[in-house]
């Protein structure tokens, strides 16, 4: 498993943005069908038509990001992390994703995970 990491520029504000992906229901928006949650809110159930994969909360930011581990994933070092950045200079806000996959998919994975900022952008109106 290799790490990469996109940068997406989003239109939004800081509260907007981290709203969309760091709750259950902005997540169902625009990433899956639906999201539930179990055990005090640290893990998350993402559902799509026929399945659902479980994620645990490693770390979370309020406006700032989230970092989630897929449970049923065996490699302890991948996860993924939405994080929002803010240009120091211009103010322009952007959607960092970090995520983890085979080297030959990267691009297909990038290519995934532009598809869907491009929607949460859409969803929230940036």
């Amino acid at each position: 498993m290799v790490q990469y990491q996109i940068e997406y520029p989003i239109k939004s504000s800081i509260s907007i943005l981290y709203k969309g992906f760091a709750t259950p229901s902005g997540l169902s928006e625009w990433f899956c069908d639906d999201v539930d949650y179990e055990k005090n809110g640290t893990v998350y159930v993402f559902k799509w038509e026929d399945s659902e994969q479980r994620a645990e909360i490693l770390e979370q930011v309020e406006n700032s990001h989230v970092k989630f581990k897929w449970l049923d994933d065996e490699d302890e070092d991948t996860f993924f992390e939405l994080r929002i950045q803010v240009d120091g200079i211009t103010g322009d806000v952007a959607l960092v994703i970090t995520d983890h996959c085979d080297e030959d998919e990267i691009d297909e994975s990038k290519l995934l995970w532009e598809s869907q900022a491009k929607e949460l952008a859409h969803i929230i109106g940036g």
